[in-house]
């Protein structure tokens, strides 16, 4: 009998359950491992998997390999582990907001991904995990899913409240947005502007990455807590176009993955 594993020994346990708490035993004879528990944890327990179970997944967004930009914008807003371009990302938002904390466990204990940034609000909680690693970073989400009991297929679908192209923007609106948008690069007099507003608001992270991965424009504003995701990026017309509609793509290829929620 050993109280908790190394990450090594129980990256994933037999039959692919994740070991959240308890006592972990290893039987001699190669037959399942279990969990013990004395009497008086088990009220406990039963109190705190019946708490895990009840999360409400929002947003399940998984970035291959963060772009430029999106990576250093991330990293302007990040307060842990910073990411850099070639990253793989996972970004998670849950329901209620406290439930994050329990999440963010759950996840940073079943691999070696980094805690980029955790956000926790009344309603939800928003959380982002990097590692150079794809397979790391689909591990640990593999491992909250399987905790919460639910699955990509359950996440909230990304509803698009508002999308427009805007071309050849004033001056005075160029200085607005810029001095509204700190973080991410400025905006000229004369580019076209294409803006997104999303619910949930995590979905616009793959919005942006694909974005950028599809033309040269430059990423002004990534909003991705709240009740809406907002999205600027600017550029020549015809980059401005081409982005929008990758953006759009990858918010369709979100929805029909939860169509059957």
């Amino acid at each position: 009998m050993t109280r908790f594993a190394s990450f090594e020994e129980r990256e994933r346990r037999h039959g692919g359950s994740a070991l959240v708490t308890g006592t972990e035993v290893h039987p001699q004879a190669g037959g399942a491992s279990c969990v013990v528990t004395t009497d008086s944890e088990s009220p406990r327990l039963l109190r705190q998997n019946s708490h895990v179970q009840s999360i409400e997944l929002r947003t399940y967004v998984f970035i291959d390999s963060l772009q430029p930009q999106l990576a250093a914008y991330m990293g302007s807003v990040s307060q842990g582990f910073l990411p850099i371009p070639g990253d793989a990302c996972l970004w998670m938002e849950v329901s209620p907001g406290m439930a994050v904390h329990r999440v963010t466990d759950i996840a940073l204990k079943a691999s070696n991904v980094r805690l980029g940034q955790m956000v926790v609000e009344r309603a939800f909680g928003s959380m982002a995990l990097y590692h150079r690693d794809q397979s790391t970073v689909l591990h640990s989400g593999d491992v909250v899913l399987e905790a919460i009991g639910s699955s990509i297929e359950q996440r909230s679908p990304a509803d698009v409240s508002w999308t427009e192209v805007i071309r050849a923007i004033t001056p005075d609106h160029a200085v607005l947005i810029n001095r509204q948008n700190r973080r991410g690069s400025m905006i000229e007099a004369g580019m076209s502007m294409f803006i997104l507003e999303t619910e949930p608001a995590g979905y616009v992270l793959i919005a942006a990455n694909e974005a950028e991965k599809s033309s040269n424009i430059t990423l002004v504003d990534v909003k991705a807590v709240g009740a809406f995701g907002r999205l600027t990026l600017a550029g020549r017309e015809g980059d401005v176009e081409e982005a929008a509609a990758a953006a759009m793509r990858a918010i369709e290829s979100v929805n029909r993955r939860s169509a059957f929620r």
